[in-house]
């Protein structure tokens, strides 16, 4: 595989912040593939939940959070990376607050579903 361009500049940085950078990139991976799972199980097996189209919502939800985290996962880690190499700060995020209020959100829908059914 070809190596990237920005790979190619700047300084290497010390190994242990690049082990520690994907250590962090892969807890995003993790994450997203919870919530994936989540909303599969959520549509796969939420018999008592209704109506069945606010279920499917919610999944679906899930799901396109999950892969706009992995996308995200991607671009902090390689931002991260470009910032080491030219020893600059390591930019902020808004995945961490979006993921936050999206399943701030999907858990109060939840949570009404059942208390109101």
């Amino acid at each position: 595989m070809r190596e990237p361009q920005w790979r190619r500049e700047g300084t290497e940085p010390d190994y242990r912040f690049s082990l520690a950078n994907e250590r962090t990139f892969l807890a995003w991976i993790r994450t997203a593939l919870g919530l994936l799972a989540g909303g599969i199980l959520l549509e796969q097996f939420s018999t008592r939940l209704g109506p069945h189209t606010v279920i499917v919502a919610l999944a679906i939800a899930l799901s396109f959070l999950a892969a706009l985290l992995c996308a995200m996962a991607y671009v902090r880690w390689r931002a991260n990376e470009i910032a080491m190499r030219y020893s600059r700060r390591l930019p902020g995020t808004l995945a961490i607050p979006a993921l936050a209020a999206s399943l701030c959100c999907i858990g109060a829908v939840i949570t009404f579903l059942l208390f109101y059914r």
